[in-house]
């Protein structure tokens, strides 16, 4: 007798035991993990540099982990803040998982860290699907995108404890409109917060911080309706895309391969601005 393995969900059932594990470990020493989604060419390097520069002013203990396919220049660009940078080159990955982010942390990160900012491989996709033991989950859209995005990517901005509108000073020039867009935030994902950003105008700049602060001291963040269907595997967030078919032998472009990595001892020592592959 044959018996059918749904290997997606197992890959996602491993994952989400992997982010549990990572959550507790680092809700215990005091760290708070922001995970950052976005399609690429969002600006949130942009803005994270910003808020990162603004956490250091504050004496606020960050880090920051950034995931690319392969150059290093997001990591370059937030190592300008003075703040504990790392660039993981993910060779070709779409997205990053629980027990890769420990590995990586693994050694690296400061004892004192207070946020860890996370961004994610420019994706709307596969990152949607993967809790990394992250206390708050952002998703930003630029105003160039268009105020349809939430609905072409209804996991990725249903499972966000925080939307962020960025590039917002160029909004009158590409016909942004705000309200389109709130609405259609709030089709996917009623009653999240949405805020407005453009790192070149310094609007906004500082709230994501303040809202990364405010987990950290035990503020309620936001129930997405999503996280709580039934069939959701994240530990906290829910419900994933359908479209993406784990138990395939794939050969991908950007939005598709992964690793599936297991969570390792979990140590950590001064830290610098590092590429690991």
């Amino acid at each position: 007798m044959c018996r059918v393995v749904d290997l997606k969900q197992a890959v996602l059932a491993k994952n989400d035991e992997a982010a549990r594990a990572l959550r507790a470990e680092l809700t215990a020493r005091g760290t708070t993990v922001v995970n950052l989604l976005s399609s690429p060419g969002s600006g949130k390097t942009a803005l994270l540099e910003r808020e990162l520069l603004l956490a250091r002013e504050r004496g606020v203990a960050v880090a920051a982990l950034t995931a690319d396919l392969a150059t290093e220049n997001d990591a370059v660009r937030l190592a300008r803040s003075g703040v504990p940078v790392k660039q993981v080159l993910t060779d070709g990955l779409c997205h990053l998982e629980a027990g890769m982010l420990g590995r990586h942390l693994d050694g690296w990160m400061p004892d004192d860290t207070r946020l860890l900012f996370v961004e994610n491989v420019g994706n709307l996709v596969c990152p949607a699907s993967y809790d990394l033991g992250e206390s708050l989950r952002v998703v930003l859209a630029s105003v160039t995108e268009g105020e349809d995005k939430p609905l072409k990517y209804p996991t990725a901005f249903g499972l966000a404890h925080l939307v962020i509108v960025t590039k917002t000073d160029i909004a009158k020039a590409v016909e942004f409109d705000e309200d389109a867009f709130r609405a259609h935030v709030q089709q996917v994902n009623p009653g999240v917060e949405v805020v407005l950003t453009s790192a070149r105008a310094n609007e906004g700049v500082g709230l994501l911080l303040d809202r990364a602060l405010a987990v950290g001291a035990g503020a309620t963040v936001h129930a997405p309706v999503m996280a709580g269907r039934d069939g959701g595997h994240l530990d906290h967030h829910g419900a994933h895309d359908h479209d993406h078919d784990h138990g395939a032998d794939h050969s991908h472009d950007h939005d598709q391969d992964h690793d599936h990595g297991h969570l390792p001892p979990h140590r950590h020592a001064d830290a610098a601005a590092t590429q690991s592959r």
